[in-house]
């Protein structure tokens, strides 16, 4: 294992040079040494910020629109810095009735739902879920074309929204599902090859969310695929990509749905037979005893003092693990890691330590005379292997975020409409102190 301490005192400038030269890999590549001006600056006071300016009433009108407004609080969601039930009760504390919140909630409900799914299905979601809903005339690449990681298909929009994810880690869902979409079906790019290039760089890169929408987007685990054209991209950004563009009129999003799936698809008009989709909900875990004085552990879900695990021993010693196995798994940005970092260093007495968690944590927790280990829940498999392996040995305290809504009675998690049927009432409540 390998101290790290020293990368949560240091200014922006200096924590990126000295990241580059401890993981010099994350720089290397298109766009990935990049980081932006700190708009996206990690840490509580920053999300707190953030989460002050949303606006329920506003966003219900505008998030369509790229430039509408959305709230950006993604990255802080994903590092469980700000926690989904915060969120709601805070989108909720700006309306006079809840139901005006509805479609921030609903939107909170898909990245609840993207993770009940990973918990329940794990590593399956990196391979399809379900068999294609349409068979595509172009073959299939598995790797993303250089012209598009350096920004030169000659579409503007395309081009603009590589750029803006390679230098700022964020983009408008809207965007991210045009560029998934004209990626997939008109370049023919497997869709795991541009989510993984989605989550090196993504500031709130999450598998669940990420992999899950690609699929959605690919129709590898919705109803039919999600298609990108000229009319919607204009309606949702003025226009201001196409106005000047070089293959205006001629690119390859021109023409309505029906003429683009006739382009892009075989049998078009016959779509797969397909049984339907069923994923049965993971059992939760079994009431645990709680240790005395454990070690807390903080895990890429929850690299914050707003952890449930630090919540519920405010006092106990704090680690986070930098595990090798991630970084040559998801490739994280330099970007990603100053982010990470960030949040990190508001966690006041953490260690942070490069390492492998199944030896690193016990070995921790045995050395400092704690009687255990206290985790946030996650729906991360390496963790959840990583708490299995560990639990072995020592005992493991797994503490439950502050419920987002009531999932009792959820029986298939097959389809977001199906679920979101069964917990919309109850996400509109307020957390009970």
């Amino acid at each position: 294992m390998k101290p790290l301490n020293h990368l949560l005192s240091r200014s922006r400038h200096d924590l990126v040079n000295e990241l580059r030269q401890l993981l010099p890999e994350a720089a290397m590549g298109a766009g990935r040494g990049v980081v932006p001006d700190g708009s996206h600056a990690g840490g509580r006071a920053a999300a707190v910020r953030h989460l002050e300016a949303i606006d329920p009433l506003a966003y219900g009108h505008t998030r369509n629109h790229v430039a509408g407004a959305v709230t950006r609080l993604s990255p802080w969601i994903r590092h469980g810095v700000l926690s989904l039930a915060e969120v709601r009760d805070a989108a909720i504390a700006r309306v006079a009735d809840p139901a005006q919140a509805a479609k921030l909630v609903s939107e909170l409900g898909w990245r609840d739902y993207w993770r009940q799914v990973q918990l329940a299905v794990g590593d399956a979601i990196h391979d399809d879920l379900e068999a294609p809903a349409a068979r595509w005339r172009r073959p299939r690449l598995d790797v993303v074309p250089d012209d598009v990681l350096e920004a030169q298909t000659g579409m503007a929009c395309i081009d603009a929204f590589v750029r803006r994810l390679h230098d700022t880690g964020w983009l408008h869902n809207h965007e991210r599902m045009w560029l998934a979409s004209w990626l997939v079906h008109v370049r023919g790019v497997q869709w795991q090859a541009g989510a993984d290039w989605f989550l090196e760089h993504l500031l709130d890169g999450d598998p669940a969310s990420n992999h899950l929408s690609w699929q959605w987007v690919a129709g590898t685990f919705s109803a039919k695929p999600y298609l990108f054209n000229r009319e919607n991209l204009e309606t949702f950004t003025s226009g201001i990509h196409c106005r000047g563009c070089a293959v205006l009129g001629r690119c390859d999003v021109e023409g309505g749905y029906d003429d683009l799936t006739a382009r892009l698809f075989v049998d078009a008009n016959e779509p797969a037979a397909r049984p339907p989709l069923r994923i049965r909900p993971a059992a939760p875990l079994p009431p645990s005893p709680a240790p005395t004085r454990p070690l807390v552990w903080l895990t890429l879900d929850s690299v914050s003092a707003t952890s449930p695990a630090a919540a519920a021993f405010p006092d106990a010693p704090r680690l986070f693990v930098l595990d090798p196995a991630w970084l040559a798994a998801e490739r994280p940005s330099l970007k990603r890691l100053v982010f990470l970092c960030e949040c990190l260093a508001d966690v006041s007495g953490v260690e942070m330590l490069l390492g492998d968690p199944h030896a690193v944590v016990p070995a921790h927790a045995a050395a400092l005379g704690c009687d255990g280990v206290a985790i946030g829940e996650t729906p991360c498999p390496r963790t959840r292997h990583a708490v299995a392996t560990i639990s072995a040995t020592q005992h493991v305290a797994t503490v439950a975020w502050p419920p987002f809504c009531d999932r009792s009675k959820v029986r298939d998690l097959g389809r977001f409409s199906r679920y979101w049927q069964q917990v919309s009432t109850s996400a509109l409540r307020l957390t009970v102190s």
